[in-house]
């Protein structure tokens, strides 16, 4: 086991199979193959080589074909990634066509596309899961629009508002980032192809057709220039999927804080089975979320590297280079797997309205105050009426008693509400706002 993603113990804590099958060398070649194979077709569309040689490559283009074990001597003898797919490739053609393979590319142009086919194939499941996440938390927020909640700031209570509210702020995030994705799309999912400095010299004057017919190919976007040393695109989908991670983190983060013991508002999915601890058996933990926010440190660390990439040298240059064949994979797989996490703790989330409900009183009104404040400053002018709250707050915080008994019994604020004002007023089902209208404008339900 070299990573945890690859563990075939641990590996599923940390990515899914679907991931790993789209990074695994298997892959990773035939997609080199695929575009030793494109390059090939578009060469022949133009007359570069012949086409027999160009349907030979594409009949010979299967990763089972080639000889793996010796593919991987080669590369240590080599030091060199594509020369001995090349002689691999060369071996199971015909002799004719397998001197044409290759034809004017340079190692860079087959391993940048064939890395962008593969994290195109990883956007797919990105965009997939993330779009069920979306909808998850769209279904969520509806069916809570109304279950009342406090808010919380600074970890402490502080205004009532709806579970539906909260989950409709993750809602919203979550449709940024199908944004950014989809803003994204056409920066990255580009083709490779500009010979050994990028400028097409080993083609001549049919290059950029030959990019335009290789790449319509793969179905890919044509490059305005080769961008050998231009890592721009691939940093801003580590970027991006860095931000999506983060997003996922602070859901689960929040299912593990309201799921401690004193709070109980959430649960994150158990059946009979799921084991909380080896010593002490009553214990459930969030660990499927505590899972989600481990990895999501770890894919928050890629971004460095990816930036550190985008620092290239001349008109290629292998020192970053080297290192996306490393965080790229490892970012997709473990989004991935945080996607998966994700979704399984919300499609199983377990919510609790009468803790909600209970933890609603724990402050005995103090949750309230800004809504007696208000009340009474339109009486007395906003600022007093903020020293007076302040004052009969705090000692209602101190002495650990109901705010409406100080309320009732301070001449300053009786002689202008009535004890069924101040009912009111610290009834946290009048004071939740536009809870309930944000949710329907986040769902599409407005």
């Amino acid at each position: 086991m070299a990573t945890m993603i690859d563990s075939p113990l641990f590996g599923d804590l940390f990515s899914t199979e679907e991931m790993r099958r789209i990074f695994s060398d298997e892959t990773t070649i035939q997609r080199w193959m695929d575009v030793e194979a494109a390059l090939a077709r578009a060469e022949a569309k133009l007359g570069i080589i012949a086409q027999e040689a160009a349907d030979e490559i594409t009949r010979k283009c299967r990763v089972e074909l080639i000889d793996m074990a010796e593919m991987k001597r080669q590369l240590v003898h080599t030091h060199h990634p594509i020369v001995p797919l090349i002689r691999c490739y060369q071996k199971i053609c015909d002799p004719a066509a397998g001197e044409l393979l290759h034809w004017g590319a340079t190692t860079q142009d087959i391993m940048d596309t064939g890395a962008v086919l593969q994290l195109k194939d990883a956007n797919a499941v990105v965009v997939r899961d993330l779009t069920h996440t979306l909808e998850l938390l769209k279904d969520l927020a509806s069916r809570h629009k109304h279950t009342i909640q406090a808010g919380r700031t600074h970890g402490q209570q502080a205004l009532p508002i709806t579970f539906g509210y909260k989950v409709a702020v993750w809602a919203a995030e979550v449709k940024r980032h199908l944004q950014r994705i989809e803003q994204m799309s056409a920066r990255v999912f580009q083709g490779q192809f500009g010979g050994a400095v990028g400028t097409l010299a080993s083609i001549g004057e049919p290059g950029l057709r030959l990019q335009e017919l290789m790449f319509a190919d793969l179905d890919l976007a044509v490059p305005e220039i080769a961008w050998h040393t231009a890592r721009d695109g691939l940093a801003e989908l580590v970027c991006v999927y860095a931000m999506i991670g983060g997003t996922l983190a602070k859901m689960m983060n929040e299912v593990v804080t309201l799921q401690r013991s004193e709070i109980a508002e959430l649960e994150e999915p158990f059946h009979m089975g799921k084991v909380g601890s080896s010593t002490m058996p009553h214990k459930r933990n969030p660990m499927m979320s505590e899972g989600v926010i481990a990895v999501s440190r770890l894919l928050a660390m890629q971004v460095g590297p990816a930036l550190a990439t985008m620092q290239a040298e001349h008109e290629r240059d292998h020192r970053g280079w080297q290192s996306e064949w490393s965080f790229l994979p490892e970012s997709c797989c473990m989004l991935g797997g945080m996607l998966f996490w994700t979704n399984k703790v919300l499609a199983g989330l377990q919510v609790s309205a009468e803790s909600m409900q209970r933890n609603l009183e724990v402050l005995h009104g103090l949750l309230l105050s800004e809504n007696v404040m208000l009340a009474l400053g339109s009486r007395i002018g906003r600022q007093e009426a903020h020293e007076v709250a302040y004052e009969l707050c705090m000692e209602a915080f101190e002495k650990r008693v109901p705010l409406k008994g100080l309320l009732m019994h301070d001449v300053r604020v009786s002689r202008h509400l009535t004890e069924r004002q101040i009912d009111e007023l610290l009834d946290p089902a009048r004071y939740t706002g536009l809870s309930a209208q944000f949710v329907e404008r986040v769902t599409g339900n407005a």
